[in-house]
């Protein structure tokens, strides 16, 4: 029997009587905390794409770099490879002249002969820096002499380490150079692809089912009926939710039919991992979303009415696993709605952080110089001091991939300025509209154990910056307020201690690990058996024909290598990497004989290694900042278990004071 129109609409608004005990309004705060309290934002699981899937997506996992980058030490402007002391004292009136070796070093080409005393060898841009040289003179500034025994003129003195890339420079083997959490841009594809890397972890995107319901619409680009409207928010979901990194499943438009709604969200639900309906939500005799979202168990409806304008017919719902969110039919309510409640949930699925504004104010820590004439465009990091944002230009040079990847933004420096003054406020042009300053910065000495303990303040929900200059630039950088923790590990030859010594009033000092520091050496060579690492190093020192790398000033390793020395300058000396992986590429690739590094370093590059000490590598912070919370997750982060059980893969232990 058929029901009459009376029948179907005395049906109808009985069921818009039913739906009554739903909408029961309740404040944005309390809306927000029932969903996040059913809902986990947090990242879904990995998997594993091609790099050239990678762009937009956002990393799954800490990258390490399986490589040195640059691989060797290299020359940085064409010319000749020289060895800085046959240089001094050059000059217009009196020019040094060096024999020039029969052999020119272009891009790909292995060095076969050593720079000895008194020579150089043509070498070009990106060529391999051979045995004995530790500098390169550009091509401009010499004066060619043919004849038998070709030479050139140089008018002006090399210092050493001019115009050289030392290998490891911009990213070290095993270095953390990408962390899990980074959306993945043009920069980073540039850094993965150096590394060499043709696949990465990356965190899946959601799936989003977009339905738009209700009988009176209709597609864009069909003809409009009585009473029918174009379904517009179909189609600014699907976009948003694109633009917010999930991937979205248009499901078209479904009538106002239970059967044929529950149907379509029954199929969504099995697809997607979160459901946005438009429409169905309010009291009206047509909506019937409300009770199918009844029907889906518990929890079921977290919340049926918000106390927005617009927006107020919200409702927010989870079918087992999978949330569903039914926004009010209206465009203006719908978006609002959207934006508040859903996206952040799909970028936290995605990955993705909050957004942020694309310009802010930062001031500068020290003077900046310029070049006059010149717009300069300075690459900088953003982190906290004391009076608001500081930006950290960085000063990696245009060969450096890792330039883009540790910078926030982005600053000019106008043509008719010499330099920007400390204390000056610049603006700071953000690179991607969704970053944000880390919640700490660490500035100072490189270890393998901090880039583990990052990337498990990471999964505590704490972001850090690191930035490599040294111990003793740490020390500087936290005194003058640039970061909050500064890495070393320095020795006082005085006391014998470690770090402590250095602390000036108002700095603290956190315990870290210690780490083996020892003399590495190529496996195998005669010069190192059976003799400790003095004896050993004692021994080349009298062998003119080896040849050492060095560590850059105010590196903690230095003080135990000067200390190695006692004053001593064999060759090599001059040669100052400034890091323990560039020392080790050194011996690997047959560059030098010996230097100083950690026993980790020594053993990813089959090195043989002499102990030397068990150093202290440390933290300084302000005493006074040590209860601010991300501050305080780092220092309770040094006590935590599965730390320190990173920490023993690598050969350190805790440190107990």
């Amino acid at each position: 029997m058929t029901a009459s129109p009376a029948d179907d609409f005395s049906v109808r608004l009985a069921a818009a009587s039913r739906q009554e005990q739903f909408l029961a309004v309740v404040s944005r705060d309390e809306a927000m905390a029932r969903w996040l309290g059913a809902v986990p934002h947090a990242p879904l699981p990995a998997e594993t794409v091609p790099l050239a899937e990678a762009l937009g997506r956002v990393l799954a996992a800490d990258i390490a770099s399986p490589i040195d980058v640059p691989p060797f030490d290299r020359a940085l402007v064409d010319g000749f490879a020289v060895r800085a002391a046959d240089t001094e004292g050059a000059s217009e009136a009196a020019p040094c002249r060096l024999l020039l070796n029969r052999e020119i070093l272009a891009c790909g080409v292995a060095p076969a002969l050593t720079v000895g005393p008194g020579t150089a060898t043509p070498i070009a841009t990106g060529g391999v820096l051979p045995r004995g040289a530790d500098a390169v003179v550009m091509v401009e500034a010499t004066e060619f002499e043919d004849g038998p025994a070709p030479a050139i003129a140089l008018a002006q003195a090399a210092g050493p380490g001019r115009f050289v890339g030392y290998a490891g420079a911009d990213m070290a083997r095993g270095e953390t150079v990408l962390r899990r959490g980074v959306l993945v841009t043009a920069r980073e594809i540039g850094m993965l692809a150096a590394c060499g890397l043709a696949a990465v972890p990356v965190v899946r995107r959601p799936r989003v089912a977009v339905l738009s319901t209700g009988d009176e619409l209709v597609g864009p680009g069909s003809p409009l009926g009585p009473a029918q409207l174009y379904d517009s928010n179909g189609a600014i979901v699907a976009a948003s939710v694109t633009e917010n990194g999930g991937v979205a499943l248009p499901g078209g438009i479904v009538p106002d039919d239970e059967a044929a709604l529950e149907a379509a969200l029954a199929q969504a639900l099995a697809s997607a991992d979160l459901v946005v309906l438009s429409g169905g939500t309010s009291k009206g005799a047509g909506d019937v979303s409300h009770r199918i979202l009844s029907r889906l168990g518990e929890p079921g409806i977290l919340v049926h009415g918000v106390a927005l304008k617009p927006g107020k017919p919200l409702c927010l719902a989870l079918a087992g696993t999978v949330p569903v969110v039914v926004l009010p039919g209206f465009p203006t309510s719908a978006m609002f709605t959207f934006h508040e409640f859903v996206v952040p949930l799909i970028r936290a699925l995605a990955g993705l952080p909050a957004r942020e504004e694309e310009t802010v104010a930062a001031h500068l820590p020290q003077r900046l110089p310029s070049e006059l004439g010149r717009t300069e465009y300075v690459m900088a990091a953003l982190s906290r001091g004391a009076d608001g944002l500081v930006a950290l230009p960085l000063a990696k040079g245009s060969g450096a991939v890792t330039a883009f990847s540790q910078a926030d933004g982005f600053f000019a420096v106008p043509a008719s300025r010499p330099g920007l003054e400390a204390g000056e406020t610049v603006a700071v042009s953000r690179i991607g509209r969704a970053a944000r300053s880390p919640d700490l910065t660490i500035v100072g000495s490189h270890c393998l154990g901090l880039d583990r303990l990052v990337g498990h303040l990471a999964g505590r929900g704490v972001s850090a910056r690191t930035l490599w200059v040294g111990s003793a630039g740490g020390l500087g950088a936290l005194r003058r307020g640039e970061c909050d923790l500064a890495a070393m590990h320095l020795l006082d030859p005085e006391t014998g201690r470690y770090n402590a010594p250095y602390l000036t009033e108002g700095l603290a000092l956190a315990p870290g690990w210690r780490r083996l520091q020892g003399v590495v050496f190529r496996a195998g060579d005669p010069r190192f058996a059976e003799a400790p690492a003095e004896a050993a190093v004692t021994r080349l020192l009298a062998d003119d024909d080896a040849v050492m790398v060095n560590r850059n000033t105010g590196a903690g390793t230095r003080a135990l290598v000067e200390g190695l020395l006692n004053g001593a300058r064999p060759a090599g000396y001059w040669n100052q990497p400034r890091s323990h992986n560039a020392v080790a590429a050194a011996v690997a690739q047959g560059r030098a004989d010996w230097g100083v590094a950690i026993a980790p370093v020594a053993r990813d590059y089959g090195l043989g290694f002499l102990p030397l000490t068990e150093e202290h590598y440390d933290f300084a912070y302000r005493a006074a900042r040590r209860d601010e919370p991300a501050l305080a997750a780092f220092l309770a982060l040094l006590d935590d278990p599965a730390l320190a059980a990173d920490l023993a893969g690598l050969s350190f232990t805790r440190s107990d004071a």
